[in-house]
This record gives structure tokens, C-alpha cells and sequence, in this order.
């Protein structure tokens, strides 16, 4: 298990992550501190725990707004390929009706050229 510092509100954090994810982690952690800094520029010093809830608060609610999106585009993802299946089932269904439209038609021109061919024999 690795082990990073962060730096946080000007503080520094260490923390224990897999290996591998210290970047990931070091990204998350600065976009976290952004969040404060944001807050602290919007608010002044309000206090260390409460930028802190705040941007907590800031990133729960852009996780909630994402997850609503994501919801939201898996419902038309999943209406889109019901869609899809009924116009391939349409597609289906004609197909199968033009190829009978065919086969008779083809049928009727094989009787028609066996009576046409008997009718110039018996001429």
C-alpha cells in the first residue's frame, strides 16, 4: 500500500492509497483544496471546518448532479434500444412480407410462363 502527502487548505495530509492511484489521489485532493480556495475567495475566513464541510457539501452536491445525469441517460439510453428493437422487429416483419410478395410473384410467373410455353407447343 503506498503512502502520499496532500496538501489540503494549507495543511498537509498523509494518506494511504493502492498502489498506483497516488496520482489519482493527489488530483483528487487538489481538486478538493481548489474547492476551498474557491469558497475562501467567495466567503473570507470562515473557518477551517467550515470551508471544509462547504466544499464537502460542494462535491456531494456535483456527485448527486452527476449521478441525476447518469440515471437520466441510461432511462434514454434504455428507451433508445427499445426503439431500436421495435424497428428492427418492423424491419424484420417487412422483409419477411416482401420476400413472400416475391415468392408468389415469382410463382405466378413460373405459371405463367408454363402456360404461355404449353399454349405456343399446342399452336
Amino acid at each position: 500500500m503506498a503512502q502520499i502527502n496532500v496538501t489540503i487548505n494549507g495543511r498537509s495530509f498523509r494518506m494511504a492509497c493502492d498502489d498506483g492511484e497516488e496520482d489519482r489521489l493527489i488530483g483528487l485532493a487538489g481538486r478538493f483544496d481548489g474547492w476551498i480556495n474557491e469558497l475562501r475567495g467567495a466567503f473570507g475566513e470562515i473557518g477551517d471546518q467550515r470551508l471544509t464541510v462547504m466544499a464537502g457539501i460542494m462535491a456531494t452536491d456535483q456527485l448527486a448532479e452527476l449521478e441525476r445525469k447518469v440515471s437520466r441517460l441510461e432511462a434514454e439510453l434504455e428507451k433508445e434500444r427499445a426503439g431500436r428493437e421495435t424497428v428492427l422487429e418492423q424491419h424484420s416483419s417487412a422483409e419477411t412480407n416482401v420476400a413472400q410478395a416475391i415468392e408468389e410473384a415469382a410463382s405466378r410467373i413460373e405459371a405463367l410462363a408454363q402456360g404461355l410455353s404449353k399454349s405456343l407447343r399446342s399452336e
